[in-house]
């Protein structure tokens, strides 16, 4: 199956930038700490790009990691922006503002179920309406939901690689839970530290997950301890995870679960979930970022087996990364299906995520044959078979 690509995927991206700083593959591989025979595997379609491999070459010609996977094309953002621009300028008290949480709870269900577009759509009224109320009241609850606004459009953000606007929000998120209850500040903890994840900086997100949790071990008890560690360990064992920090990793592990060992089932709060079964999907993500590909897929066949509960935010992305294992294990038709299902659940997040794209654009350079299936998915991220 010859394939041409009408956008490049993350590995396509990784030659174009060598090139474009007269890097051989040989002198990037060096200053990366990569195989040469890794870096051409990638550039060409053998490989998948992983974000940690794609993070050490990011550092080698000096670009952010979003620099590097290329990031969705950034639609009308000017009321949102606004919108983000007069956090500290007071306006009118809405009208209704007992309505305000259940537009939050509105918007965190769009956000689980991906649609992204509607999310975008409503924002920046329900955070000029949020944050009015919050300056008018000054109500900690009331900047709770500001905080829990910041925290949607940094997800918003994130799933777009808009990571100069990811950056933004979590800087408003940490303002607002400064003036809210302190399960807020943690959690605004946990999205910063996303976007050093994000940006290719693993060490750095650690540094923040772990000062973090020192501040919820003394602030915070009962329920709320609980989830406020166990959030912070889930981000802790994928930072690690990134780095190959085997016994950083094992650490988080093990303190996530225990967290989690404290609820008999996944719930949300401040439009995060957390439990036992959201805990395995991390773990799988985990396991095939260390390359644990077997356990990878074995851990996550007795998940889906047991029935899913999560929503589809967590449900696309455990698919993506058992795909991630299965083509590492040479199933490419386990990997369509998996992509099959993840695009099932989340079709607007799989069109502009990065292992969306890069697992699609390596399916295709691998298969010599027609496969209607895969070009069925290739069509919607826009590469041409």
């Amino acid at each position: 199956m010859g394939a041409t690509q009408q956008v490049p995927g993350p590995g396509t991206n990784v030659a174009k930038r060598r090139k474009e700083r007269g890097l051989s593959q040989v002198a990037l591989a060096r200053r990366a700490g990569v195989s040469v025979s890794l870096l051409s595997k990638i550039e060409v379609g053998d490989r998948a790009l992983t974000q940690g491999v794609g993070a050490a070459l990011a550092r080698a010609m000096e670009l952010t990691l979003d620099e590097l996977l290329g990031s969705a094309p950034e639609k009308n953002l000017n009321e949102l922006n606004y919108a983000i621009r007069r956090f500290d300028i007071p306006g009118e008290l809405p009208e209704n503002p007992e309505r305000l949480k259940r537009e939050v709870d509105e918007l965190n269900a769009l956000r689980w179920n991906t649609e992204l577009a509607k999310i975008l759509q409503r924002l920046p009224s329900v955070l000029t309406r949020a944050t009015n109320h919050a300056h008018l009241t000054g109500a900690p609850k009331a900047w709770g939901l500001v905080a829990d606004v910041y925290s949607i459009i940094y997800w918003l953000a994130a799933r777009h690689r808009w990571m100069h606007l990811a950056e933004l929000a979590t800087m408003k998120q940490r303002m607002a839970a400064e003036r809210a209850d302190p399960i807020a500040a943690i959690a605004a903890a946990r999205d910063d530290a996303g976007t050093f994840l994000n940006s290719g900086d693993f060490a750095g997100g650690l540094a923040v997950v772990d000062r973090a949790i020192v501040q919820a071990e003394s602030m915070l008890s009962g329920r709320d301890r609980a989830f406020g560690l166990g959030i912070l360990h889930l981000r802790g064992l994928t930072l690690a995870g990134r780095l190959r920090d085997k016994q950083t990793t094992n650490r988080h592990i093990e303190a996530a679960w225990r967290a989690s060992a404290e609820f008999s089932e996944d719930f949300a709060e401040h439009g995060i979930h957390f439990g036992p079964e959201n805990t395995a999907t991390h773990v799988i993500s985990t396991a095939s970022d260390m390359e644990q590909h077997r356990r990878a897929v074995d851990t996550a066949e007795d998940l889906i087996q047991g029935g899913l509960t999560l929503p589809a935010t967590r449900v696309a992305p455990l698919y993506m990364n058992v795909g991630r294992s299965q083509l590492a294990l040479g199933d490419r038709d386990s990997t369509i299906e998996s992509l099959e299902k993840a695009w099932v659940v989340a079709p607007e997040m799989m069109a502009v995520h990065p292992t969306s794209l890069e697992l699609t654009r390596v399916l295709v350079s691998q298969h010599k044959r027609s496969n209607e299936r895969l070009t069925q998915i290739a069509s919607r991220v826009g590469i041409a078979v």
